[in-house]
């Protein structure tokens, strides 16, 4: 897709007031860095607080007498027994247990969800649900809203000192902030933090109010791959896909066991196959020896020079001081201490199989 072609954020001229370089993502113009660079939004955001502007993704409000039923249809999810405001990751997938997108859940209202869908798979994702909708007595409605991302150890500061309470609120919860407003504390760096959905004209003043606080800085993309990377969280297109399924991915910590078993969900008898027979490859985290990243693409083998996988994300982790990627390898090489080596440019770079998150989490769960 041309830069012509590119869709541009409501905010963007905001975005270049601060300086922000562009690049092309998922159809969308978006921030890639600010003046102070990577590293120091990467650590600033660990440190104090990262305000990301996460617009290019999709908010869809699923209500009516029919949304818990067509979600739990659509997802390997039980939307009726989400507690009013809790969240919940999840999948969209293909017949074949293929990961179409993976999802946040909100539970709203008893007949009420907001759901949250990545920027690429926006569209897609809008027919699949409309598609399953069909014989529901469901709305699906997509939102028009700017989405942000507050995220780092004093977020939630610096919310109340613009005057948004979040006390009430821990880890994949979210709600109604007031009319049209989306609040949930979740997000895609490992820290605690909010994501909060909003019109545009409010969006104009809430971040001029955060960025009055020298605690808060502008991040862009491109630290905020790095920040997802070393907390172990994946990048859709890229880590998960529609031929990677929730079981090779090791995301069935986010499936129900009775939904696993019982559930009737797209996908839901290919998975169970996977399942009985064990996925024959399993994601992991990777550590290079060296200084040298390995990236997205590069080719793994084994001691014997045999395929042993393929790097999905690679680059170098500002917090821990080395190298990190992510990656699929056989089910028997997938033990953390277990090697195998990439190829780059070339050269066998040993890479030792690595316990994920790289950093770890701190989300305010109680």
């Amino acid at each position: 897709m041309t830069g012509e072609n590119l869709k541009s954020l409501p905010l963007e001229d905001v975005h270049k007031a601060a300086g922000a370089r562009f690049g092309g993502f998922a159809g969308w113009s978006m921030p890639l860095t600010y003046p102070p660079g990577v590293m120091k939004e990467h650590l600033h955001t660990r440190d104090h607080v990262g305000l990301f502007d996460i617009s290019h993704m999709k908010l869809f409000e699923v209500s009516g007498p029919g949304a818990a039923a067509l979600l739990d249809r659509a997802c390997p999810l039980r939307a009726g027994a989400l507690e009013l405001s809790q969240s919940k990751y999840t999948f969209l997938l293909t017949e074949q247990a293929g990961i179409i997108d993976d999802l946040i859940v909100t539970r709203l209202e008893p007949q009420r969800f907001m759901v949250v869908a990545n920027a690429g798979n926006a569209e897609a994702d809008e027919k699949h649900l409309r598609r399953l909708a069909e014989g529901f007595d469901v709305t699906i409605t997509p939102l028009d809203r700017v989405f942000l991302a507050i995220q780092g150890p004093e977020a939630a500061d610096a919310l109340l000192k613009v005057g948004i309470e979040t006390d009430a609120l821990t880890f994949m919860h979210g709600l109604d902030l007031r009319r049209d407003w989306f609040l949930s504390r979740s997000g895609y760096t490992g820290e605690d933090g909010f994501e909060i959905g909003l019109p545009e004209a409010d969006a104009r003043t809430l971040v001029e109010e955060l960025t009055a606080d020298p605690r808060v800085m502008w991040i862009g993309l491109a630290a905020r791959d790095s920040l997802r990377l070393e907390a172990g969280l994946c990048l859709h297109g890229q880590d998960i896909t529609p031929d990677t399924d929730p079981a090779s991915a090791g995301l069935m910590w986010a499936i129900p066991k009775e939904i696993r078993t019982g559930g009737g969900f797209v996908g839901a008898e290919a998975l169970r196959a996977i399942l009985a027979d064990g996925p024959r490859q399993k994601r992991v985290g990777l550590k290079p020896e060296g200084r040298q990243p390995v990236r997205a693409g590069t080719e793994l083998s084994d001691a014997d020079g045999n395929p042993a996988g393929r790097v999905t994300s690679g680059g170098f982790g500002p917090s821990t001081g080395f190298p990190v990627a992510m990656g699929y390898v056989p089910a028997a090489l997938a033990k953390p201490g277990s090697r195998v080596f990439a190829d780059v440019r070339g050269t066998k770079v040993p890479v030792d199989i690595h316990p994920l998150p790289f950093t770890a989490h701190r989300y305010r769960k109680g």
